[in-house]
């Protein structure tokens, strides 16, 4: 059975690719910081729990370790847990912005570093959240999109890099999103993204032959760009 490691797995896109993998047969492992968090996720999913903070590098190899210690293996890495903050770059305080770069890229970094070996093992499939804000200006959001530009270009040279050992990467590059880390926008939900959007773009990304690699996908708001 394929099996695959998500960190932020608790809630909002990483929750939602988790039911969806589960769905398709993956066994899972679910990341995440809160333990209450994980327990609520894992209701109706065969899925192990890792409590891990993606700022830390001992806990960014425990998870990898725990997940293949578990399931025997890995054949997809999804990099979910993130941070974002809001605030002018005139404003963004040196902890804001140490914050989001360390979970955002950071964490993706080592937990993908560790991961790499079994992955090759598996030909598996790294896959990166990252953000339309990584891909244009986004006042307001400019530490955040900085950190995501950054996990743009670290998955694209991982795409390269690992080509001939069958190991593809993308970033999924949304728009806001129907999560509680948009909340703060005030935009309807309704009117938002859906995270099992992002989810069924994974599943695509997953049924793709090996020859085809995408390494970036950017998923606009009907009617605005961000």
């Amino acid at each position: 059975m394929p099996s695959a490691l998500i960190t932020g797995g608790s809630s909002g896109i990483g929750l939602a690719i988790a039911r969806m993998l589960g769905a398709e047969g993956y066994s899972l492992t679910l990341a995440g910081r809160q333990l209450d968090r994980l327990e609520t996720a894992r209701d109706g999913l065969d899925a192990a729990i890792v409590v891990a903070n993606v700022s830390s590098e001992d806990d960014c190899a425990r998870v990898v370790d725990e997940h293949v210690a578990t399931h025997g293996g890995l054949d997809v890495l999804v990099n979910s847990a993130g941070v974002g903050i809001a605030g002018t770059l005139a404003d963004t305080s040196v902890k804001a912005w140490d914050l989001q770069l360390a979970v955002n890229l950071r964490g993706a970094f080592l937990v993908t570093q560790a991961a790499l070996p079994h992955l090759r093992s598996t030909k598996g499939y790294v896959i990166n959240l990252a953000s339309i804000a990584g891909t244009l200006p986004t006042p307001g959001l400019g530490a955040y999109g900085a950190s995501k530009a950054a996990l743009i270009a670290l998955t694209r040279t991982l795409d390269r890099e690992e080509a001939d050992a069958g190991v593809r990467a993308t970033a999924i590059c949304p728009a806001f999103v129907d999560t509680q880390m948009a909340a703060w926008t005030g935009i309807p939900g309704e009117e938002m993204i859906a995270p099992e959007d992002c989810a069924e773009v994974v599943r695509a990304l997953l049924r793709l032959s090996p020859y085809a690699r995408i390494p970036v996908v950017v998923i606009e708001r009907a009617g605005e760009s961000v």
